[in-house]
């Protein structure tokens, strides 16, 4: 079974390296220096990022060069939206009950 954008940035390790992909493009060998895992272990997180389109990777030389690609952010954006107006529609119906109460009380 397929993972998806979301399934993969569940991981903190994963997460950790968007969050260094954030500041810039780097060498596989970089981001492995900034963990206490094997590079295998990385190898393994880079290929679940970069299958989820969260990442891509380009050749330069012997290095392979890692960076964002946003076609993968877009699952992410359409879920975080969704959330969003589900919470944003509920808070403004108790926004209204909380005021409605607030008029009753102000009328006793």
């Amino acid at each position: 079974m397929a993972m998806n954008a979301l399934d993969a940035i569940s991981d903190p390790t994963r997460r950790k390296i968007l969050e260094l992909l954030f500041e810039g493009e780097l060498g596989a060998g970089e981001i492995a220096g900034h963990f206490d895992i094997s590079s295998a272990a990385i190898s393994q997180h880079l290929k679940v990022l970069r299958e989820t389109n969260l990442i891509q990777v380009r050749v330069d030389g012997q290095r392979r060069i890692h960076s964002l690609d946003y076609k993968g952010w877009k699952e992410i954006q359409d879920w975080l939206d969704r959330a969003k107006s589900f919470w944003e529609d509920r808070l403004d119906v108790l926004e209204k009950e909380l005021r409605a109460n607030k008029i009753k009380k102000g009328r006793r």
